[in-house]
């Protein structure tokens, strides 16, 4: 009947086998494109979106994100400070972790972001008073904490974000020799506290977070995660930076990246990039295996292809051309806070924490600004502080497991 209907329509008939042969024309083109060589995007090809949009749509699927930060890279910790002053970010979530946050304050930092009259040298305890050195020499906690108060100042009571504190409660004003030190740094289990917080503050409230942690502490199936994902499966999204991948090209048109929007993310899984394993991002750490030995490798959990470890990758721009944070002045020129990192260093005894006295910090601050572009360097660590750290594990595994 509708052939029939065709055949007495001469110009319409025309048309529908135009329409046709474009649509053939259409498939051929298709198949054409996933053929090898036929110039065409690769099947395995990871799709790069805008990062802030790709970011916030992820809170949507999952309970918590994860990004690495405060650890040197100026372009990643601009693009988390840009995403936490968006307005669809307040909407989104109720939490922010970070890994340069003293637990021990958790009430001041409650305090303070929520608006009470704090002053500002208590609330910096939080983040230079953590087991970390290089937390206190950093501008971005000075940053993101004022940024949350600001924030929750325009919102609802019940709308206001709420920053949390990853580290262990540690307490400086109890060291007071090396003995001290030693005892503390033995009982400290990071990664614990941190799954802690996110499944006690966050997950069990039904709550959503950004979680601020390095690189190496929040992958799947190794660190913090591991502690709470099997019971809240497929609850986390981990969002890595690239790190050392292709910053060994000299011409940037023929970077895999060349066509991505800046800053832009992508997710891995059944990608070629994704295929790739761990040493192409990271140079190894030196670290101390389980029987005490010290050597320059990934532990076996990480020697995996990335797409195990995360989730997705961020770019920020041309490899080569990121930039290192720099020190903020009021930092350094505090003097009673430098006096009390002088007095960690020596307790410490730690010969690669001489740069973190006066005259080592300062030889930082003017090869940063001589070098201001960020560089991925294998971590090197002295002779003597790989006798400490296998002396350390020795003492550990003498020591009767925690209840």
């Amino acid at each position: 009947m509708e052939g029939a209907w065709m055949n007495r329509n001469p110009q319409l008939g025309a048309r529908t086998a135009v329409r046709e042969l474009v649509m053939r024309l259409c498939c051929l083109a298709l198949v054409i494109a996933v053929l090898p060589g036929s110039g065409q995007p690769r099947s395995d090809e990871p799709v790069a979106e805008p990062a802030i949009t790709a970011i916030l749509a992820a809170f949507d699927r999952y309970d918590v994100v994860g990004i690495p930060a405060g650890h040197g890279l100026k372009d990643l910790d601009d693009l988390i400070l840009t995403l936490i002053r968006n307005p669809a970010f307040w909407n989104k979530v109720n939490d922010i972790e970070i890994e340069c946050g003293n637990s021990l304050y958790q009430d001041v930092l409650d305090r303070y972001t929520s608006g009470a009259d704090v002053p500002f040298r208590e609330v910096q305890k939080v983040w230079r008073n953590a087991t970390q050195p290089p937390c206190g020499l950093s501008g971005f906690y000075e940053q993101i904490v004022p940024l949350v108060r600001a924030i929750n100042q325009k919102l609802p009571r019940e709308k206001a974000l709420r920053v949390l504190g990853g580290d262990p409660p540690f307490d400086w004003d109890q060291i007071k020799n090396a003995e001290d030190l030693h005892k503390a740094v033995l009982s400290l289990r990071r990664d614990t506290n941190i799954a802690s917080v996110i499944e006690k503050e966050v997950l069990a409230r039904h709550r959503k977070a950004l979680t601020l942690m390095g690189t190496f502490h929040l992958v799947h199936g190794v660190g913090a995660l591991t502690l709470y994902e099997g019971k809240y499966p497929n609850s986390t999204f981990v969002i890595s930076e690239l790190g050392a991948f292709g910053t060994n090209l000299t011409d940037l048109s023929k970077s895999p990246f060349a066509a991505w929007p800046i800053p832009a993310l992508a997710r891995i899984k059944g990608t070629w990039l994704g295929k790739l394993d761990l040493s192409k991002f990271l140079p190894p750490p030196m670290i101390v295996d389980q029987e005490c030995n010290p050597h320059a490798d990934f532990p076996g959990p990480l020697r995996k292809p990335v797409e195990e470890l995360f989730d997705a990758v961020l770019y920020l721009g041309p490899q080569d051309l990121r930039l290192w944070e720099k020190v903020p002045a009021d930092i350094v020129l505090d003097t009673d806070y430098m006096k009390e990192r002088r007095r960690r260093a020596a307790l410490s005894g730690s010969p690669t924490l001489a740069v973190q006295t006066p005259d080592g910090l300062d030889r930082q601050i003017f090869e940063r600004a001589e070098n201001p572009l960020f560089k991925i360097d294998a971590p090197l660590l002295s002779a003597a502080d790989f006798e400490q750290a296998v002396r350390d594990c020795r003492e550990r595994k003498r020591q009767p497991p925690p209840k």
